[in-house]
């Protein structure tokens, strides 16, 4: 009986929709051509997850769901079982690795894409509340003009795995939904919350105003080195970094409630951003956890 019932349950169990794709210029798969990122924002607010790992990630912790599934035939053959588990209602493209490279404009080595719609975006205020009602002293990152999308997901990623809750951004700062940005960070801007305020000023009087302290990563001289933060004393941070190069402007650091800088090497003046946003978040967990160190009595 309980293997009659197994069985049945296996009939019912709703398909895949697997559609056959033999012609790059199909209408079918007519959002994944000639594949750029700013017109797929312009034309309805859709966006690419490339690659296996992104889309089981998309499927597995993601609020996001993909409208459609692009595979070249090798990647349709790995996925199959997983997808039919996972996506049983979504529709499944699938075509020879050739077909899917022109179709997209560019060599897919995994042979996978979904297609996704963003959605509504975040308001930083809303956002911010969340994160104060669900613990009491949250990490988060906020970028100021952070334009390269390698950057943006590297940042993504360390803050996923550091205990940073959340991303804010300003206006200039590249888009967490391109390709390459989510590529890059393995996933982590499809999981990780984040919102875009209108103005960057705005956005941290407005987290200050909520109960975060700023921490301006700053380079100069005159900043607490990281490592003497107590950071059980902080409360809710938000780390600001600013853009590649020339980091911070003066009005975002105006706005700071404190500058740290992370210790160099003598001559070494800055490190990329998304290292210094993992090291940030890396000290700050650690002296969170673990018990202050007692200062040796001075002789």
């Amino acid at each position: 009986m309980l293997r009659r019932c197994a069985q049945a349950a296996v009939c019912f169990a709703p398909a895949m929709r697997i559609e056959r794709v033999d012609d790059f210029e199909d209408p079918r798969v007519a959002d994944y051509r000639n594949l750029r990122d700013k017109q797929l924002l312009a034309g309805g607010g859709r966006f690419v997850v490339e690659g296996r790992l992104n889309l089981f990630v998309m499927l597995e912790r993601s609020p996001y769901t993909p409208d459609s599934i692009l595979l070249a035939d090798r990647a349709h053959r790995a996925m199959a079982e997983d997808l039919a588990r996972l996506a049983p209602d979504c529709p499944v493209f699938v075509a020879d690795q050739a077909v899917v490279d022109r179709v997209a404009g560019f060599p897919i080595h995994r042979g996978s894409l979904a297609m996704g719609t963003r959605g509504p975006s975040r308001d930083p205020t809303d956002l911010a509340r969340e994160l104060l009602a669900a613990e009491p002293a949250p990490r988060v990152v906020v970028l100021e003009r952070v334009s390269d999308p390698d950057n943006l997901g590297g940042i993504f990623r360390n803050a996923m795995a550091l205990g940073g809750r959340a991303v804010f951004l300003c206006p200039q700062t590249v888009d967490p939904l391109y390709r390459k940005a989510i590529r890059t960070s393995m996933g982590a801007s499809l999981i990780l919350p984040f919102a875009r305020a209108n103005e960057l000023g705005a956005l941290l009087d407005g987290l200050k105003a909520e109960g975060f302290g700023v921490l301006a990563l700053d380079p100069g001289a005159d900043g607490t080195d990281i490592d003497d933060v107590a950071a059980g004393e902080i409360g809710p941070a938000a780390l600001l970094l600013g853009t590649e190069g020339e980091g911070l402007t003066e009005a975002a650091l105006a706005r700071a409630d404190r500058r740290v800088r992370i210790a160099m090497e003598p001559g070494i003046d800055s490190i990329n951003v998304s290292v210094a946003a993992g090291i940030a978040l890396h000290r700050l967990r650690n002296r969170e956890r673990a018990p202050a160190r007692a200062r040796p009595a001075p002789r």
